[in-house]
């Protein structure tokens, strides 16, 4: 019979053109998959669901990392984004500490994500457009290029990821019974700790650097 199973998948790049992708059971604390990749493709994500269902496993749900073009490849079966990856989404666009009071007040309701219900944060989130789609229409004049262009561009491509991943960022609530998991920190946690091995163990070969990131991750 197949395995049943909720997994989070996710790649992470140890230097340029040298990664690895990994999918995870993070309620078995369990790497189930894991292959050396070049770059992060859309087909790295599709082999590996083929291969572990050609070995028995049933996908119940998957936990991914926002990747655009993933969600496809398992649009059968309910995708929770990571909220911790959201989260840094937005600090990427809106830094750490913005200063304009859009960015603050925006900044604000995504550090609340993970305590917040669906309705609740999509309600704060519709009231910060509401009040801020004036500023954010706002354009400026380049007198070089003589175009107009969006002042606030970084404080509205977090608004647009935020709009464009709200349909998967409350999937884990959409199905209790499932107990899917907000976030891939399980398997982040992993990278963090293969990255530091990777780093103490800098001068090794490229060999024996593989098998004992295939040791770590088999445990």
């Amino acid at each position: 019979m197949p395995q049943p199973i909720i997994a989070a998948a996710d790649a992470t790049f140890f230097k340029r053109q040298l990664g690895i992708i990994v999918f995870r059971v993070p309620k078995l604390k369990r790497n189930i998959y894991w292959k050396e990749i070049s770059y992060e493709a859309i087909s790295c994500y599709s082999d590996a669901r083929t291969y572990l269902e050609q070995q028995g496993f049933k996908f119940k749900a998957i936990v991914l990392d926002g990747r655009p073009g993933v969600r496809a490849v398992f649009n059968d079966i309910p995708v929770q984004m990571c909220q911790f990856h959201q989260k840094q989404i937005i600090n990427r666009y809106l830094t750490t500490r913005p200063k304009l009071q859009a960015s603050i007040e925006l900044r604000s309701i995504v550090q609340s994500l993970c305590q917040l219900k669906e309705n609740e944060f999509t309600n704060r989130l519709n009231n910060w457009y509401e009040k801020w789609t004036i500023f954010l229409k706002e354009k400026t004049f380049n007198p070089e290029t003589r175009k107009w262009f969006y002042t606030h561009r970084r404080i509205r491509s977090a608004y647009r990821s935020l709009n464009k991943n709200l349909p998967y960022i409350f999937t884990y609530q959409k199905y209790p019974k499932l107990d899917i998991p907000n976030t891939t920190n399980s398997l982040d946690g992993s990278f963090t700790h293969l990255k530091g091995l990777v780093r103490v163990h800098r001068g090794i070969t490229q060999r024996l650097k593989r098998k004992i990131i295939d040791e770590i991750l088999a445990k």
